[in-house]
């Protein structure tokens, strides 16, 4: 591979078509690891032996080792080169997966976890900074957004497909999988993009950066998946976690800011269109994330839908997303990137609105209406909003930025799961006690309620247990419409941020830059 600081001309004919597919396959494999493990966990813990509050650190081991390696994109790349380091991410983590389905014993299981997110971290951010590179200017937009098909597609399918191998064969076989697309996806890499690395500069190890990165990203990311089964603050362990990630941080920032060499490129943030871009994104994305955990979860909670169902609820999202992606990336070049991100944002608020109106008598259209036109708000968000973010940044900044900028997204999703969860289960307890404290003999609608079941033959006891079943279910039901109502607020206040940004235009070239952070 050369290591010459040569600017390769755009691939041509079945070179292009190959090379799209490789990273396409490359960065569905990764997308789909994050989910497809989720639904799974019952049948993980029950096969080695754990119960399934240890067999969550299935989920948790991954998200802190991957959220750990994606800031990081920008001076591995100068290590070993484009090329070979998402050669060696998609080698590396095929075999952490081999061994995840190997693991006899759950230590195990996490090491090839921790193994698996860590290599997974720069496979997103190279392959759109490789597929720019394949690509004439004026098209890149188009490819990207034929490109992110596959990050839409994925999170979709992961629970689903997670589900169904877990029902129908065993959970290995969600790490399996993999073999066969990475080996795929990495003879491709090599055949197509061997001859067409990046220069490599032996920049010094940021140790202290690097260690820093590790302990504060390791603690927020675990006080996050374990806060609302500890009971978040009133446990000792999630607040001597959230101490050390606030030390560690504000250490962080003051070294990561005077060092020669950081490991992380924190001067991005000094750029208007970088810093606006990349919060719009990542705190749309985090709002879009966490209600893709709360909606299932309440399909399966409150409504009585089985995971499979609930999961096929989700998947039309797909559908104006595919179609409509290519649409996107076409008229990009020729207009202003906020004007499709602010109509996606709105597109995002009209969702929610509607889903702030159910009942526990939905019906199965009134599920589907609002995730069909999501799909419309999906096409129209990461692209523009990358396109933002990165615009104007010269070539050799750009996997340093799209880490950066992957990274605080991913961060974003973490704390909107977690937020999203306790919030609702918050809600869900003050709307609970409203409504219990309309049961007494002073209010003549519940005095004669309880009559009329008595008279059936209920006891008093068995009366006011049914109606304290149905005020937890109507309580939740409340709790999460106030989850959706406030996402729709949050998305229009979020326009604001859209706007403070000043994109440049320069034909397709920075929105094709957009893509080394979408997704």
């Amino acid at each position: 591979m050369s290591q010459q600081n040569v600017v390769h001309p755009p691939l041509t004919g079945g070179k292009l078509v190959v090379g799209t597919i490789a990273v396409s396959l490359a960065v569905f494999m990764n997308v789909l690891d994050t989910s497809i493990a989720n639904v799974s966990i019952p049948s993980i813990s029950g096969d080695l032996g754990v119960s399934s509050d240890q067999g969550t650190w299935v989920i948790t081991s991954f998200a802190v080792a991957n959220a750990i390696s994606v800031p990081l994109t920008g001076w591995l790349t100068q290590r070993f080169g484009q090329v070979r380091l998402f050669l060696g991410s998609i080698i590396l983590f095929v075999l952490a997966s081999w061994l995840c389905g190997l693991a006899p014993t759950l230590p195990f299981l996490l090491a090839a976890r921790v193994l698996q997110g860590a290599v997974a971290g720069p496979m997103i951010p190279l392959s759109q900074t490789l597929l720019l590179a394949s690509y004439p200017r004026e098209k890149a937009p188009i490819a990207l957004s034929m490109w992110s098909m596959t990050t839409l597609i994925a999170p979709v399918a992961g629970p689903i497909l997670g589900g169904w191998i877990s029902d129908n064969i065993s959970w290995p076989w969600i790490f399996y999988v993999n073999i066969p697309v990475g080996f795929v996806a990495a003879i491709a890499t090599f055949l197509i993009f061997r001859d067409r690395d990046s220069a490599i500069r032996r920049a010094p190890i940021d140790s202290v950066g690097l260690g820093l990165l590790v302990v504060w990203v390791g603690a927020l990311q675990i006080m996050l998946d374990k806060g609302k089964d500890l009971d978040w603050f009133n446990s000792t362990t999630i607040v001597v976690l959230a101490l050390v990630a606030v030390i560690a941080f504000a250490f962080f920032l003051v070294w990561e800011l005077t060092a020669e060499h950081p490991v992380v490129d924190l001067s991005l943030f000094k750029l208007r269109n970088f810093s606006g871009g990349t919060i719009a994104l990542s705190v749309g994305y985090g709002l879009y994330f966490g209600n893709l955990v709360l909606l299932p979860l309440w399909l399966q909670t409150v409504i009585g839908y089985t995971a499979t169902d609930a999961g096929l609820v989700m998947a039309p999202v797909g559908l104006f997303a595919v179609l409509l992606s290519p649409i996107t990336g076409k008229f990009l070049p020729r207009t202003d990137p906020r004007r499709i991100a602010t109509a996606a944002f709105l597109v995002f608020a009209l969702c929610f609105w509607m889903r702030s109106r159910y009942t526990t008598g939905v019906d199965t259209w009134s599920l589907t209406l609002p995730t069909l036109i999501q799909g419309i708000a999906m096409a129209g968000f990461f692209i523009p909003l990358v396109s933002i973010t990165l615009s104007g940044l010269p070539g050799h900044r750009i996997p340093a930025a799209s880490g950066l900028s992957n990274f605080v997204r991913i961060m974003c999703g973490g704390i909107g799961t977690s937020i999203f969860s306790t919030a609702w289960e918050h809600r869900s307890i003050v709307h609970h006690a409203q409504l219990v404290e309309q049961a007494n003999s002073f209010n003549p609608i519940f005095a004669n309620s309880t009559q009329q079941m008595q008279a059936l033959g209920f006891s008093q006891a068995q009366t006011y247990g049914l109606f304290n079943s149905m005020a937890t279910q109507q309580a939740a039901q409340l709790g999460v419409n106030d989850m959706f109502y406030i996402s729709a607020g949050i998305f229009v206040a979020l326009i604001g941020l859209i706007w403070i940004t000043r994109p440049e235009r320069s034909g397709g070239g920075d929105s094709a830059a957009a893509a080394s952070a979408a997704h």
